[in-house]
């Protein structure tokens, strides 16, 4: 019987048998379970191997065991359920699209990259065509060994990127006419603001206006509106041969040299009426331009600032790029932005440092008249190689063709019958295109056909800006946009070869870039060999881990990096036509989506190029939210005594003034104190500026008892986004309380530091405070993913999106990580901090824990106990070195300390090795504790110890040459060496050098190169 049904069975169909069998509702199950099945077995086939989470989490499941029984902890669940408070935890997943594979996310960013046009660009405004060298493109922007490395502040170990960046100061110097330069600021725009607010401080601030000439780019103009109306200047614009001086009360005065019109003007007699006046004089120029024309220098300016950005870096939508600011050796210390100084070290031997290191905003907090804390190293670090590798003669020879093509064009375009100006111009000239018959729209729609984009100034008037990159046939193609053939070219370039180019009083007569470094390595091998050279001075994260607390020195993904220097990304001009940057917009609308959910906020702007930029645009929003209520009495900011020294700086620069609220013994934010002064200032009070988790690395559990008395006193939050490594997936800043806060997509979403810059500091805001978000003069934004009709004014930065061309990093390592991924990299930078913390413990004191006794993402180690016997934190730091490390921050947020973060990308052997390095040295101080040894005879206080200090003759030191130079076995494997021995940083203070010293000044056993 059941043979023959199975028989019968057989020769039916299965969903007929099936039926027999089952009832309805049981098929129906089985069925869809086994799609299900079928389904599953599918995607198990065809799953990606290239899965980034293993990838970008350093420790390995058995490792995680083995450090959760030494944390104390029974699974990462049980370590957040122990370190991050109940009251502030999510309920729910983030809603994030589920992981990709690395090739995935990158065939997604390829079909959105695909989607710009990248037209070639005659818009100009401060953004030119260029050419990075390959030889600099492979080996610096593309190279770890240059954009893992931190900001210099260990000298011995950063001599590779100090020596190019004085390098970049020498230059800009010598082309401005300038005694010093800077290196660097954020964008040209940010550096006029911050020459505004410089003059603003030399003169005591008693004069309170500032002149801006109208024909500056408009971006520039936009920001020193936003920075002076923020202090209270009055900003007065308007014709730099009219203004009159002679009441004494600007501080200073704003031009473009050339003009953004392309106009290169005699600003002489300008300046003495100015200086009349007691005003000083801001340039706004272009180092191209400068090989040609006379430097502001030259003609009187006080201080010269631009962007570097035309010396071989992508336009990249806006940034990022370097700018500068020059100025006389008067007003050097009231410079803002690093400087790089020449010193000497233990030896007396020359070094390179940052002068005046311990950096202003720090020193000065509320009194300071600048928040910069990012530069833009690497970009800098990009341009000092072009002038390096071109050299004088190089960078002249660019320039001449520019101006030739320039020349060329405008001679052609007149004899065509436009409207060309007489006036003298370098690479830019405006275009009547009314004399014609036609329209600016009408040139501007037919150059986009052929391929090309012009600036539209007015319905008549259309400007043309020529860069490096340009070819004959872009100009060719420019030409037949405005009906003109390309056979016009042959007599408008014979006549333009004829024009003896720049006369008096315009014509540059001295020399620039006289220095050997700018005169040597022009063949592909000696820059090859030159930068590798300079490299192998540098310690990065290709070298080892770099535990920097606050900083967040975490892995920069290659497969996040790539897309940074595609074409449809590097080569797009910021001012381009919206419909040409389709790519972009999706890039950055899903990127601030995606950040706008992860922060807990309505909506985010991409605009701050720096998390001091964040800050500042964050405080702008509340402060412009509370002037719309009609409360602009509002201006009293709450701030930590433990805050970042740029918190107090930006509440400044923003129109606050700033109370400070007292710290508790556990380095809590002391909530009676907070209470009292939010209580006492309640009808004036604007916001509260505070650091989650605590800047002593702890989850303070009184968090939303903060904001909601901050918000009950009439105030809102600003979150410092410093630390949200330690937030991400678990917890966010709009679910605690905080109403703004800004994110170093730098640190917490990987964009590399770039060896002190680049940096993003986006914002995210709540609903109330989205319409209030940065706008821009000429593509209008605010209130992004919010609905907000965008506007035209309160930019922070100087292109609309800030330094678009990287936030494709960012982007990449979200949609890679997704929700899972993303919680699971928080969780990992809680264990491992807490593990180090765990083995340091007993060896060292450690500072300030939550409950259960642990920390959130980063710990403080207490050296204070070891100061009496003649050991303090900076021999610690300096020994480390020896070990192949780079300290973690050194004295702050309490003097004394070490804080170390060691990020979720470091894997457990190299946690052990730091450990082991940092007990290894204990035990040294140890023996200084005893008497066993003389804290002067101690290794620690003659680290770091160079190559040629260890294999000298003779050797007088009381330790060997070994455990000066291979305190431990792993270091023999994999030595790296400090240039120099220890910086003395009060000597460069004394003497402070910033340009590039004759060769004769260096010892003959040290490098010669700057």
């Amino acid at each position: 019987m059941i043979a023959g049904r199975i028989g019968r069975q057989q020769v039916r169909s299965p969903t007929t048998a099936a039926a027999e069998l089952f009832p309805e509702a049981l098929l129906s199950r089985k069925l869809a379970l086994n799609r299900a099945m079928s389904s599953a077995a599918v995607d198990k086939v065809f799953a990606p191997c290239d899965t980034f989470a293993r990838r970008h989490i350093g420790p390995s499941e058995a490792d995680t065991k083995e450090m959760m029984k030494v944390v104390g902890v029974s699974s990462l669940d049980d370590l957040v359920d122990k370190t991050v408070p109940a009251a502030i935890r999510l309920s729910k997943p983030l809603t994030l699209d589920a992981p990709l594979s690395e090739s995935e996310a990158l065939a997604k960013l390829r079909a959105i990259a695909d989607k710009n046009q990248v037209k070639k660009s005659f818009i100009g405004m401060g953004y030119s065509e260029t050419v990075t060298p390959p030889v600099i493109l492979r080996n610096m922007l593309e190279n770890p060994g240059w954009y893992t490395a931190y900001t210099p502040y260990q000298a011995e170990i950063s001599q590779g990127r100090l020596t190019s960046l004085l390098n970049f100061q020498t230059m800009v110097a010598d082309l401005t006419g300038m005694a010093m330069s800077n290196a660097s600021l954020l964008d040209e725009a940010t550096a006029c603001a911050e020459a505004m607010s410089m003059t603003y401080s030399l003169g005591g601030q008693k004069r309170n206006k500032f002149f801006v000439s109208a024909d500056v780019h408009p971006q520039s103009l936009a920001l020193v509106r936003t920075r002076g109306g923020a202090i209270g200047l009055e900003i007065v614009v308007g014709d730099a041969d009219s203004v009159d001086f002679s009441g004494k009360d600007f501080c200073g005065a704003l031009v473009q040299y050339p003009t953004t019109f392309g106009d290169v003007q005699d600003y002489a007699a300008f300046t003495k009426r100015a200086h009349a006046g007691q005003a000083l004089v801001v340039a706004a120029t272009d180092l191209m331009a400068l090989t040609l024309i006379k430097p502001p220098g030259e003609w009187g300016a006080d201080i010269a600032v631009g962007s570097a950005q035309r010396f071989g870096v992508p336009m990249g939508f806006g940034g990022p790029h370097a700018a500068f600011m020059a100025t006389s050796e008067k007003y050097a210390r009231r410079m803002p932005g690093r400087i790089i100084g020449v010193t000497v070290d233990s030896r007396g031997k020359p070094a390179l440092r940052m002068a005046m290191q311990t950096r202003e905003q720090h020193i000065r907090r509320d009194k300071a008249t600048s928040n910069i804390c990012t530069a833009q190293a690497l970009l800098a670090n990009m341009a000092a190689s072009y002038g390096v590798y071109h050299g004088p003669e190089g960078v002249k020879a660019i320039a001449t063709r520019i101006h030739g093509m320039a020349k060329t064009t405008a001679i052609a375009l007149k004899e065509a019958g436009y409207g060309v100006p007489s006036t003298p111009f370098f690479d830019t000239f405006t275009v009547d295109v009314s004399a014609k018959g036609a329209t600016a729209s009408a040139i501007a729609a037919a150059a986009a056909n052929h391929g090309v984009n012009v600036r539209v100034i007015d319905d008549k008037t259309v400007g043309l800006s020529f860069g490096e990159a340009h070819t004959k046939g872009d100009v060719e193609a420019l030409l037949g946009a405005f009906g003109v053939g390309a056979g016009a070219l042959e007599g408008a370039a014979a006549a333009a070869a004829g024009d003896g180019g720049f006369g008096a009083p315009f014509a540059r007569t001295t020399p620039y870039m006289t220095h050997p470094v700018f005169n040597t390595h022009h063949s592909e091998t000696q820059m090859l060999r030159y930068l590798k050279s300079l490299e192998n001075k540098d310690l990065s994260l290709n070298t080892s881990m770099i535990s920097l607390g606050s900083c967040t020195m975490k892995l920069n993904a290659t497969s996040e990096m790539i897309p940074v220097t595609w074409p449809e990304f590097a080569n797009m001009h910021p001012f381009a036509p919206r419909e040409q940057w389709a790519g972009y917009m999706e890039l950055i609308d899903t990127l601030n989506k995606d950040l706008a959910e992860i922060t807990g906020f309505s909506a985010v702007s991409a605009q701050p190029n720096s998390g001091a930029q964040g800050e500042y645009a964050g405080l702008l929003c509340i402060r412009e939210y509370h002037i719309a209520r009609g409360d602009s009495h509002r201006n009293i900011c709450l701030i930590p005594v433990s805050a970042h020294g740029t918190n107090p700086a930006s509440a400044v620069l923003s129109g606050m003034k700033v109370v400070v609220v007292k710290s508790d013994e556990a380095g809590n934010v002391d909530i009676d104190d907070l209470r009292a002064k939010a209580d006492k200032h309640k009808d004036n009070l604007a916001a509260l500026m505070i650091t989650y988790p605590s800047t002593y690395g702890v989850f303070e559990e009184g968090i939303k008892d903060i904001t909601s008395h901050v918000h009950k006193c009439g105030g809102l939050v600003y979150m410092d986004g410093a630390n949200m490594n330690a937030q991400v997936a678990l917890t966010s800043p709009g679910h605690i309380g905080a109403d703004v806060c800004h994110l170093n997509l730098h640190k917490t979403f990987c964009i590399p530091h770039g060896g002190g810059g680049p940096g993003v500091g986006s914002i995210g805001v709540n609903a109330k405070l989205a319409p209030f978000l940065p706008g821009h003069p000429v593509i209008p934004t605010g209130g992004e993913g919010a609905g907000v009709v965008a506007k035209t004014s309160g930019a922070v930065s100087a292109a609309p999106f800030g330094s678009a061309a990287i936030l494709p990093i960012s982007w990449m390592y979200i949609k890679m990580l997704g929700e899972p991924g993303l919680r699971k990299a928080t969780e990992y930078a809680i264990l491992n901090a807490n593990y180090m913390a765990a083995r340091l413990d007993g060896k060292f004191n450690i500072l300030y824990r939550g409950r259960s006794g642990l920390s959130a993402h980063e710990f403080i180690v207490d050296l204070r106990p070891f100061k009496d016997f003649g050991i303090v934190e900076e021999d610690v730091a300096k020994r480390l070195q020896d070990y192949g490390y780079h300290s973690p921050t050194m004295s702050w947020p309490v003097g004394g300390t070490l804080m170390i973060e060691p990020t979720e990308s470091e894997d457990k052997a190299e946690l052990d090795r730091f450990c082991d390095a940092m007990l290894a040295i204990r035990a040294e101080i140890e023996d200084v504790v005893t008497g066993r040894v003389k804290a002067d005879d101690s290794p620690l206080k003659a680290a770091p110890h160079t190559w040629d200090m260890c294999f000298k003759d003779e050797w007088t030191k009381s330790y060997s040459r070994e455990q000066a130079a291979f305190p431990a076995p792993w270091v023999r494997a994999n030595k790296f060496w400090p240039t120099v021995g220890r910086v003395d940083n009060v000597y460069g203070d004394r003497n402070l050098v910033c340009s590039c010293p004759p060769l004769e000044d260096y010892d003959e056993e040290l490098p010669k190169a700057a």
